[in-house]
């Protein structure tokens, strides 16, 4: 398994790029197409809140019931959500569009928007934004990583990762982008996320990768503990690798998990990091919990808490907030016998232990807790499941943003 350079382009067969079409920003590109040479396979995973866009309605009857997709189109700014039959009908149209321009059916165009709730999107804009997209897009390095800045709104970076792996003697590749910073709690996959792959493997087996890789990546982070309407993650296979088809799990299909695996826990890492306003990744690992759901829903307690996140962002070790967290999980332990450490490239510090605070240097325990990458460590001694959510600091910034996001 070896990262190697790209994002979604990296893949056999698939091409991309981005462009300014004047969707909300007037001052950077803000739509994205992500297009396969070949029909793919294509899986879903999507947000769990009641309250859905129309670009993750739209994908789900894609992925539910079209025998294949080939494209898809993004636009940040607006999230077409909260829009009613019309903005199903802009779903319909930018399809259409595509459908023209690539010469592709309708059903294999799937469409992703991300921004402001409650806004309908500028459809004529959309539209001759899809028309350059078609023209421009390429399968190079650069035309994926364009792609990755395209899909931004209050994200600082772009996050793209590819990497690949030996396969019957053929080398197979996953490259993936997303986009991320607020209104992140993902309960399902991610904000938006986009993978592609070149491996020959079953739409069923694909579905399960995707389904069993989401709950310890993109499920185990939190920015704000808000779930986004628009949450979706598509990934594509269309075959190009030629390894012999993936159709039943034993190792290629471990192996393409591994992958698939490596890839989403990166890109979940990068959003988590990028929250809105952030200094600081912050992760909590819990060791030694009596099952793996335990062990999951310690660690999201913890990288949820505004107290705990307010305390990473003031270098403070006031482990009692971290405590806090865990005791209102719903998790039954016994607090007089968990340890809990402070960690990052500045060392690991014993905190609490056996029900008491240890004797340790605030002095030291600020040092750990100021780095770009903190981990609080908690060892429940209770069993043998461990589990790693990631989360980032709150601070002052991110309500200015908040504050005033739509303008």
């Amino acid at each position: 398994m070896e990262q190697i350079q790209g994002g979604v382009t990296a893949a056999k067969g698939f091409e991309a790029a981005g462009v300014a079409a004047g969707i909300k920003y007037k001052d950077r590109m803000d739509m994205a197409l992500i297009y396969s040479t070949e029909p793919c396979n294509v899986a879903g995973t999507f947000t769990t809140n009641i309250v859905k866009a129309a670009p993750v309605l739209w994908d789900k009857e894609i992925v539910e019931k079209s025998p294949f997709a080939q494209a898809v189109v993004v636009n940040a700014g607006i999230a077409n959500a909260c829009t009613g039959k019309q903005g199903m009908d802009y779903c319909h149209e930018e399809a259409k569009t595509v459908s023209k321009l690539l010469g592709i059916p309708e059903n294999a165009v799937l469409v992703g928007s991300t921004g402001v709730i409650g806004m309908q999107l500028p459809i004529d804009r959309i539209c001759a934004g899809i028309e350059e997209l078609a023209a421009q897009k390429d399968g190079s390095i650069e035309a994926g990583h364009t792609a990755s800045k395209a899909i931004m709104t209050t994200d600082t970076v772009n996050k793209e990762i590819a990497v690949s792996f030996e396969l019957d003697g053929k080398t197979v590749t996953l490259g993936g982008m997303c986009k991320g910073s607020g209104m992140i709690h993902p309960n399902m996959c991610t904000m938006l996320s986009y993978i592609t792959t070149d491996a020959a493997i079953s739409k069923n087996l694909l579905q399960d990768a995707l389904s069993e890789s989401i709950v310890d990546s993109y499920n185990m982070i939190s920015v704000d503990g808000d779930t986004s309407t628009n949450d979706t993650c598509l990934l594509l296979a269309n075959g190009l690798a030629g390894n012999t088809e993936i159709v039943q799990k034993g190792e290629a299909y471990d192996k393409f998990c591994e992958a698939l695996q490596m890839v989403n826990t990166y890109l979940a890492k990068k959003m988590a990091g990028d929250g809105e306003g952030a200094t600081a990744l912050f992760e909590t690992v819990i060791v030694n919990a009596a099952t793996k759901q335990d062990a999951r829903i310690l660690a999201k307690s913890v990288v949820g808490s505004s107290l705990c996140k307010a305390a990473i962002y003031g270098h403070d070790a006031n482990f009692g907030r971290f405590l806090c967290a865990l005791g209102y999980s719903g998790v039954v332990f016994n607090p007089e016998k968990i340890a809990l450490f402070f960690e990052s490239k500045a060392g690991k510090m014993l905190i609490y232990e056996d029900g008491v605070a240890v004797n340790y240097s605030e002095e030291e325990a600020a040092k750990i807790l100021s780095e770009p990458e903190v981990t609080i460590l908690v060892d429940m001694k209770m069993g043998t499941e461990t589990a790693t959510a990631w989360g980032c600091d709150l601070t002052y910034d991110y309500v200015k943003i908040n504050a005033d996001y739509r303008s």
